[in-house]
């Protein structure tokens, strides 16, 4: 019997804090999926500074509590935020919507302590916007020992075999998203035996040492393109250093930006700055991609935004040179929009969420079982 499709909104502010990505999809929460709308929009200058200086601010628990009262304020007005964007885009799509994934803004994760927190008023968006929501997405993952992150792989299956389908690449298809932190997803075969064909893990930082040294020095938000470091030159000396003194002994905990700093590179011009940074980010990149890619041959589809940083992807490939069973491919070569696959993934997770339908795993966050997630409120 054909299962009921249902329309949902996606809603995604990563790590890069500098905007929210909408997605509009259709799908029945198991294997029929359409992509229906896309749409991004971007934080005005005080807010994305609010976010970050309050990002910054919470390093502990301890933190949170004594910034509790701004941090109320910061989520009422990035609610507000994503409300009006719902409606903007609602105005494009008039048909009815069942469900809207809102995921909210990342202030501060740390598994071991028992916290994720996320910026985003679930009671407040669905009062305003007259729709079910669903959010709080990581909270019982980590509740059940996961590390709450990431999220995306189940998504990831869906679009594989899409892949598989339309492109007849073959299994294992692995996924590669560059946000501020680079996570990985390797899809083993077709199958619905999410624990046995699904691995994931976070692999190091993506675009936030890269995004933070160029926000510190210049004032620019990020590197276009690799612009910036493509016209500097890597101090070998730090680099390697810096290799030395960091690593990542295993992938078995998730990542947030603040593991990581651009410290090592003080004192560089902007541009060998930029470009030592970069190099390193992208070695960390390569590292995990051997790790996950072991005895396999593997096609890794690159999303996210640092697929764009030419220089980037460059040094990644560089790093995997005498690697001949690993290749790169942007997703946007399979008609799948690389900006978006967050804000669709959450769209998706919402209506699995609604069927009490498990949206994490044992291989992918290290949780005790699979896990349904999300917390679902009707305020209207």
């Amino acid at each position: 019997m054909k299962k009921k499709l249902y329309t949902s909104i996606g809603l995604m502010s990563g790590t890069s804090m500098d905007g929210v990505d909408l997605s509009i999809i259709s799908s029945d929460g198991y294997n029929e999926f359409s992509n229906i709308l896309d749409d991004y929009y971007e934080y005005d200058k005080n807010l994305k500074d609010q976010l970050i200086r309050l990002r910054d601010l919470v390093l502990t628990k301890k933190d949170l509590l004594q910034n509790s009262d701004k941090l109320r304020e910061l989520e009422r007005n990035l609610t507000l935020f994503n409300a009006n964007a719902l409606n903007q885009s609602l105005k494009k799509f008039r048909n009815p919507i069942d469900l809207i994934g809102f995921h909210g803004q990342t202030i501060f994760h740390n598994p071991d302590e028992k916290i994720s927190n996320q910026l985003g008023d679930g009671k407040l968006l669905s009062q305003i916007i007259k729709k079910k929501v669903i959010y709080d997405f990581r909270q019982a993952d980590i509740q059940n020992n996961g590390q709450g992150a990431p999220l995306t792989p189940i998504f990831h299956h869906i679009l594989s075999k899409k892949i598989n389908q339309n492109y007849n690449i073959e299994f294992p298809i692995g996924f590669l998203n560059i946000g501020g932190i680079a996570n990985v997803t390797k899809v083993t075969n077709n199958s619905d035996n999410f624990q046995s064909n699904l691995s994931a893990f976070d692999i190091g930082p993506g675009n936030c040492l890269i995004d933070e040294w160029v926000r510190n020095n210049s004032n620019k938000n990020f590197d276009k393109n690799g612009e910036l470091s493509k016209a500097g030159k890597v101090d070998q000396l730090i680099l390697n250093q810096t290799i030395d003194n960091f690593k990542i002994n295993s992938y078995t905990k998730s990542l947030d930006i603040k593991n990581f700093d651009v410290s090592f590179a003080r004192g560089l011009s902007l541009e060998d700055g930029c470009a030592t940074v970069t190099d390193f980010t992208a070695y960390l990149i390569a590292e995990g991609l051997k790790y996950i890619s072991q005895k396999n041959s593997i096609k890794f589809l690159l999303c996210g935004g640092g697929r764009k940083n030419i220089y980037l992807i460059d040094c990644i490939k560089n790093y995997l040179s005498n690697e001949h069973n690993i290749t790169l491919e942007i997703i946007d070569n399979y008609n799948i929009k690389g900006d978006y696959i967050e804000s669709q993934a959450f769209a998706f997770l919402a209506i699995r969420s609604y069927l009490n339908l498990p949206i994490s795993f044992t291989s992918t966050t290290g949780c005790n079982r699979a896990t349904i997630g999300g917390r679902l409120i009707e305020n209207f």
